[in-house]
């Protein structure tokens, strides 16, 4: 006959029980949020399922799902970027300029590679070194957007040239060139994230860097490959909007709260080691259908940014006390 479950042993379930459903919550409550929020803006809004409507919703949060892709391999990896709206910025502004010089889709192609160079150096100078991913990666966003304002003066930067804005503006059966963009960088992402070594050794870099170390990953490398990818997400991004207004900006290098909103409250930890690409997707079109229902219900916009702050103080909790009682 077994023995009675004592207090502390029950205590010990009921904590794991608490646990799983919070990792639950964590993981797949994205899930249950964006169906339920797509279904209630289905029934009270005649304007919100239509193709028009939702074509729009992808294609002006696309730029937010392209860095949010890149920023979600940082964060898994272990690290955290804050200069993706400064990159962003200056990969707009340096294609805007070169396009007066060169062929409109070089240009464009040479702003998302600045972007990739500066991912480059964000990743030697957190890794190589040893800067605190935060303090480098804000300090790095302070030198790159004064660049940008140096190149263009504090100006717009407007293109004339009409090939300039194919990207940004063209469509194949009515969806935009950059929802596209957005789905082939999220499936090349999540196939690099799941379906390869490298994946497996950036979850493992972030989960645990010591052990991962001991059992032969170049951490150091694999934390900086991140930043890399992270730096080409925001050049794409930076293009794609520069593309669709025909100018280069200095002054939207801000860091985009919805990117790491839309991370955060997809499920990928902030403590490295967890997460997915499709979760961030979801977690950008959430926040995307939240953003479209204020405007097709007529509510005022300045409660989005309370309620986004809400939602990402309520996955960082979440995720803290899933680790917590899951130890």
């Amino acid at each position: 006959m077994s023995a009675p479950a004592t207090p502390a042993s029950r205590f010990g379930i009921a904590r794991r029980g608490v646990g799983i459903g919070l990792t639950s919550l964590r993981d797949y409550g994205i899930v249950a949020s964006f169906v339920l929020i797509f279904v209630f803006l289905t029934f009270k809004s005649n304007v919100f399922l239509t193709k028009i409507n939702l074509f729009n919703v992808l294609d002006q949060n696309s730029e937010w799902g392209i860095m949010a892709c890149g920023g979600t391999l940082v964060l898994i990896a272990g690290g955290f970027d804050l200069s993706v709206g400064a990159i962003f910025a200056l990969s707009g502004v340096v294609a805007a300029q070169a396009a007066a010089h060169m062929n409109p889709t070089y240009a464009i192609l040479l702003g998302a590679l600045v972007g990739l160079g500066v991912g480059i150096v964000n990743g030697i100078v957190t890794t190589v070194g040893r800067i605190n991913a935060l303090v480098g990666t804000l300090a790095s966003s302070i030198v790159i957007q004064g660049i940008a304002l140096v190149l263009t003066n504090g100006q717009l930067v407007n293109v004339t040239k009409s090939g300039f804005t194919s990207l940004g503006q063209g469509t194949i059966f009515t969806l935009h060139y950059s929802v596209i963009v957005w789905a082939t960088f999220a499936l090349i992402c999540g196939f690099l994230l799941w379906r390869t070594r490298y994946g497996r050794y950036i979850y493992a870099s972030g989960g645990n860097a010591e052990a991962a170390r001991l059992s032969g990953v170049r951490v150091n490398l694999i934390r900086a490959s991140t930043y890399a990818i992270s730096g080409l997400s925001a050049g794409i991004a930076g293009v794609i909007v520069a593309s669709r207004v025909a100018t280069g900006e200095a002054d939207t290098g801000t860091f985009p709260l919805v990117v790491i909103a839309g991370i955060v409250i997809g499920g990928t930890s902030i403590l490295g080691g967890q997460g997915a690409i499709w979760r961030s997707v979801l977690g950008i079109l959430l926040l995307a259908l939240i953003g479209n229902g204020f405007n097709l219900l007529g509510v005022n916009p300045i409660y989005q940014q309370i309620l986004q702050g809400s939602i990402i103080l309520t996955a960082v909790g979440i995720d803290a006390w899933a680790r917590k009682t899951n130890t």
